[in-house]
């Protein structure tokens, strides 16, 4: 018995149509042509709008006949198209009403909310056609990669190691040794780096954002006439469409198997993908910015909006997207789900994320239902998903964001407390003391695993900068130094910037190494900012976002100049790799659940055993006993954390009946006795007194 629904009902000059299917939005292949849905709650006719592929003007234009609408959706089968060879967009017509939220305008022609391929920017920085009547074209992807048996690696969130990386800085410098020159900034490039991230120890790519955006968004020069752009992409155009610019291929249209073919190889050498998302707002902007979706399709329903229709900006970008209206809310899961399902991605990180808990109004939700569905998807069951638990209205949520005993959060306050303590500011050690234990203080009930603890991140400093300068210097952004934060909790260690005084670059080196190895001996889920292992910096630039130059570019050399830091940070990373004691699933307790003897951790000070709480108290131990890791079966770790400006003479807690300590880390000593691979510490001479440097961090392992 034939199908009936492969042939055509309607004609349209030489194209064979049909009434379509309204689900799935976007365009999906049908037996024999194309559907194509697309939702408009107030448009009062659609246009389908096809181009041959980079053609100027369109082949076709054929109006939704009206039968073809299903309540608020057009949905229509085109039959007998070139599939690989077309480009398509929309027209809607309607009221163009801004007061009343509504900016229908029929001469521009509109992307898919659903393109699952973007092109018109296939080239990074190639100057746009500015007289181009559709800049960002949406086309027809096959989704027929060859995944072989990879899937989600599904890796305990508390063993994770994460490395926050943008796509182009990582490869983009020419010391990178790419073999192609011309692929460098690309997907294809990180592949020939993955022995580098292997032999670092990370098994976690945090990659910022990668769905299309318009790095041409920002029309702006610095000082000296050089072009800025939107390079770290925080600015939506396609949430179903990898960035063509970031692809070798782009130019042929393969970025999606070029990202795909990423994923791929990073699984197959252990290491998750976890992408930057950003559904708090778009790339329009405000009422000033450029029409290109979701504004011509159906401005009210995607957007948050005043009563006089212009536009809430709690992403701080412009616009706001309506995250809980139900189709807003619908598209952020459809998008989610087929990242993960298609592009096989382990994990999420939400920009700005508390915008998602907002109602039209911008008011935060007891229970905000985009949140709540996204922590119940059964398709996204076994991903991880972490937020960016504040946002730019004022919203600061970190530690109370709703988790639904699935949400993971940067922890910022984690950042600052540690910034703090290493400053050697008074009044840290209470708080260190959460931070330490995976901030139990914010994750009661959560664990952990819910802490993303991180002392950099492309927001702000860079390690090195961090010690090196007390106040933020953005004047190549062109904005007067207004942008950036100003409270970044820095020190520049007695000068600002670069330096020749040899104690002071000693002490910065110190303190880089201090903020290390205190991330990775804390509970929680450590991150690593790209080039901080190398010494990377951005001449005291704190929101290098428009800057495509050395500012932001991995640069490769510096393996060789600091390749005492990077040994250093390689070891701090196997060494918690090898203790299930520092990546705990529950909460320490200060108390000894089964019966060793020792508590699960106890704390120190000078004296053994008597920790000092007192405000002016600037040095801090505390004990590990491995008999409370996940087996039962780890060595004992003694920490001591002096950031005193004088150095101490410290009683150790007797170890246990038979074992001894040894010196692991001890940042006071110079390279490359500041660390030890696993498994070669050193035994220390006198097993009850260790005398540790002026601001040092020494961690012990009693085996």
């Amino acid at each position: 018995m034939e199908r009936i629904d492969i042939y055509p009902t309607h004609t349209h000059e030489k194209f064979e149509l049909r009434r379509g299917r309204p689900a799935p939005f976007g365009a999906t292949f049908v037996p024999g042509g194309v559907n194509f849905a697309v939702f408009s709650s107030q448009a009062t006719q659609c246009t389908l709008v096809l181009f041959e592929k980079g053609e100027p003007l369109p082949m076709a234009e054929i109006p939704f006949p009206l039968e073809f609408r299903i309540g608020n959706v057009f949905a229509m089968i085109v039959f007998g198209l070139d599939y690989e060879n077309i480009e398509y967009g929309y027209r809607m017509d309607g009221p163009y009403q801004p007061h009343a939220g509504h900016r229908f305008d029929a001469s521009k022609i509109l992307l898919d909310p659903y393109a699952k391929g973007i092109s018109g920017q296939d080239v990074w920085a190639e100057a746009p056609d500015n007289h181009n009547i559709y800049p960002h074209r949406a086309f027809l992807v096959y989704d027929d990669f060859d995944w072989e048996d990879d899937h989600l690696l599904e890796l305990p969130i508390e063993d994770l190691i994460i490395y926050e990386m943008h796509v182009r800085g990582f490869t983009r410098h020419p010391s990178s040794k790419v073999k192609n020159p011309k692929h460098r900034g690309t997907f294809a490039a990180i592949r020939e780096q993955i022995p580098y991230l292997k032999d670092l120890g990370v098994n976690c790519l945090e990659l910022m954002p990668i769905f299309e955006f318009n790095e041409f968004e920002n029309d702006r020069h610095d000082l000296s006439g050089q072009r800025l752009y939107n390079y770290w992409g925080y600015s939506t155009n396609g949430f179903f469409a990898p960035k063509a610019g970031y692809a070798a291929t782009g130019k042929l249209g393969m970025q999606v198997d070029e990202f795909k073919a990423l994923v791929k190889e990073l699984h197959k050498n252990g290491l998750e993908v976890m992408l930057d998302v950003v559904f708090n707002h778009t790339g329009e902007g405000n009422e000033e910015g450029p029409t290109l979706s979701f504004r011509g399709l159906d401005n009210k329903t995607y957007y948050m909006l005043m009563p006089d229709g212009f536009y809430f900006n709690f992403s701080g970008c412009g616009n706001t997207l309506n995250c809980n209206n139900p189709v807003v809310r619908n598209m952020v899961l459809d998008c989610l789900r087929y990242w993960v399902s298609e592009y096989h991605i382990d994990s999420f990180r939400f920009d700005l994320a508390s915008i998602l808990g907002r109602d039209q109004w911008g008011m935060p939700l007891a229970n905000p239902p985009l949140i709540e569905a996204l922590a119940y998807d059964p398709i996204l069951a076994k991903c991880k998903l972490i937020a960016e638990a504040w946002d730019a209205g004022g919203l600061y949520q970190v530690g109370s964001f709703p988790a639904y005993g699935r949400w993971g959060e940067w922890n910022g306050k984690y950042r600052d407390t540690i910034r703090r303590f290493l400053k050697g500011e008074q009044e840290q050690v209470g708080d260190m003391v959460q931070r330490i234990l995976g901030s139990p203080d914010l994750y009661t009930g959560r664990g952990p695993g819910a802490s993303i603890n991180f002392v950099t991140c492309h927001d702000g400093f860079t390690l090195h900068d961090l010690v090196a300068y007390n106040d933020k210097h953005n004047d190549a952004n062109g904005e007067g130094n207004r942008d950036g934060a100003n409270d970044n909790h820095s020190w520049n260690c007695g000068a600002e910037g670069e330096t020749d005084n040899w104690e002071i670059n000693a002490l910065r080196r110190r303190q880089v190494r201090n903020a290390i190895a205190l991330l990775m001996v804390s509970q929680g889920v450590p991150m690593l900012l790209m080039g901080d292992e190398v010494g990377r910096t951005q001449l005291g630039n704190n929101n290098t976002y428009c800057q495509d130059n050395e500012l932001n570019w991995f640069d490769w050399s510096l393996l060789d100049t600091n390749a005492d830091l990077l040994q250093f940070i390689k070891n701090c990373i196997a060494f918690r790799k090898s203790h299930p004691i520092l990546r705990h699933r529950t909460h320490l307790l200060n108390s000894d659940q089964v019966n060793s003897g020792y508590a699960d951790i106890s704390w120190h000070g000078t004296r053994a055993w008597v920790p000092d709480w007192t405000s002016p108290s600037r040095t801090l131990a505390f004990m590990l006993c491995g008999k409370h890791a996940r087996d039962g079966d780890d060595d004992y770790i003694y920490v001591f954390a002096n950031m005193h400006w004088e150095s101490h003479v410290i009683e150790l807690p007797r170890a246990p009946h038979g074992f001894k300590w040894y010196v692991s880390v001890n940042t006071g000593l110079t390279p490359p006795q500041d660390s030890c691979v696993p498994g070669q510490e050193r035994l220390i001479d006198d097993q009850r007194h260790f005398l540790i440097g002026a601001r040092s961090v020494v961690i012990l392992v009693g085996k």
